[in-house]
């Protein structure tokens, strides 16, 4: 891709980003991820305008007046999108390639983070680990952020979720907000190591698929299919309503063992597809987040 249409395609993704943070998910993304780090300030004395529940009675009985306790929010968190970058990233059955949506995923969150005066690190992978960058503030880095996932050209085409989570597991010293970005078309087990690195970091699976990848759209007799990960291709009849059920279901089986696998880690997923704007279940996230706490 030459460099005038990298900057180009950049720029689109930040503005189209831009707006949905500012009109939605900037208020969101604070209130689900900040307040964690609350730490204990100092004590003043009470106010008319001040809370009646943050009065510091032990206090308050010494000096014989009313106190309250002032507490400091963290501002800085760190955020580390984990991005993948395998060849089943390349389909698209729309307009839209699953690794464009992926771009645009990661994107809204980077900018939702640094407007949050957050620190934001990228891990590219495939079956290995194609780029890291740990966390650091700014829109400059941030952009570089997206220059980087967009113009990548990985030196793997399969996915390893596992290696990925190692990776992010040695990496990372301080608690971390983790976006696990892919489509989780992984035959290996990382359910292991998905429970270890969630005991210690916030882990949010951020699942892309396409359409095509759930239900064909019509039958369709000899279809041959391709494994862009293994260059693999197999047959499949799905010339009868009776197969394109059989697809949609073993589709759907797919998609709820990556759920259970996620439930037992105590990770929470966002699903989007890339048809669908990603507004849609990223307020669903925050929603079912906020409810939570």
């Amino acid at each position: 891709m030459l460099t005038g249409e990298l900057l180009a395609k950049v720029r689109k993704i930040e503005i189209r980003t831009r707006r949905l943070v500012d009109e939605i998910t900037g208020g969101a993304y604070h209130s689900v991820f900040k307040g964690r780090g609350i730490e204990f300030s100092e004590v003043r004395e009470y106010t008319h305008d001040d809370d009646v529940r943050d009065i510091d009675w032990n206090v308050t009985a010494r000096m014989g007046t009313p106190y309250i306790k002032k507490y400091a929010e963290e501002r800085e968190l760190n955020v580390m999108l984990a991005v993948d970058a395998s060849a089943s990233g390349t389909f698209g059955s729309t307009d839209k390639e699953k690794r464009e949506q992926i771009a645009e995923a990661a994107a809204l969150l980077a900018f939702s983070a640094i407007r949050n005066n957050d620190k934001v690190g990228l891990l590219i992978f495939t079956d290995r680990t194609e780029l890291y960058l740990p966390p650091r503030s700014g829109r400059i880095h941030t952009l570089r952020l997206i220059r980087e996932i967009v113009a990548m050209e990985p030196q793997g085409r399969g996915t390893d979720l596992g290696a990925a989570l190692e990776s992010l597991a040695q990496g990372l010293r301080k608690r971390t907000v983790i976006f696990l970005i892919s489509d989780f078309l992984d035959d290996k087990d990382y359910e292991k190591k998905l429970k270890i690195v969630s005991r210690k970091h916030d882990v949010i699976a951020f699942r892309i698929q396409d359409k095509t990848e759930l239900e064909l759209p019509c039958a369709l007799a000899g279809l041959t299919l391709t494994d862009s990960e293994s260059g693999k291709s197999f047959s499949f009849d799905a010339g009868t309503p009776g197969a394109l059920k059989a697809y949609a279901e073993a589709a759907e089986d797919i998609r709820q063992e990556t759920r259970e696998i996620c439930r037992h880690a105590k990770v929470d997923m966002i699903d989007a597809r890339t048809d669908e704007d990603l507004v849609k279940p990223l307020l669903k996230f925050f929603r079912n987040r906020q409810h939570k706490r």
